[in-house]
C-alpha cells in the first residue's frame, strides 16, 4: 500500500483518533490546536490552515497511525502502525519495572 500523502481530510481523522484511542484535548495539545477547532474539523468539516492540518496529521502519526492511498485494492485509509502483537510487547515493555511516578525533582 501506498502511503497517503494528501491532506488530512475529516473522516480520516475521525478514525485515526478512534484508532489511537486519545482524546480530542490530547491530540489538540500534542498538534498546538485548540480542541474545538479539532471538533470542528472532525464533526462539522471545517477547513484547517495547511499548517494546522500538516500538525494535526503529525501528532496522529506519532500517536500510532499510518495513512494509506487509495490503489487497486481499496480506498485511502488509516490503520495501526503496529500489529496487537506488537502492541502487547511495547506495552510490556512500557510497564517494566512497575507503574511509573511523577518524580520529586
Amino acid at each position: 500500500m501506498k502511503r497517503f500523502e494528501a491532506s488530512l481530510t475529516p473522516d480520516l481523522g475521525r478514525a485515526a483518533r478512534a484508532l489511537t484511542q486519545v482524546s480530542v484535548e490530547e491530540i489538540a495539545e500534542a498538534a498546538s490546536l485548540e480542541p474545538q477547532l479539532v471538533r470542528n474539523f472532525e464533526h462539522r468539516g471545517f477547513a484547517l490552515s495547511p499548517d494546522a492540518n500538516k500538525r494535526l496529521r503529525r501528532a496522529l502519526e506519532e500517536f500510532g497511525v499510518v495513512f494509506f492511498d487509495e490503489d487497486d485494492q481499496g480506498g485511502y485509509g488509516v490503520r495501526r502502525k503496529y500489529n496487537a502483537s506488537r502492541v502487547r510487547q511495547l506495552t510490556r515493555w512500557e510497564d517494566e519495572g512497575g507503574r511509573a511516578y511523577e518524580d520529586d525533582i
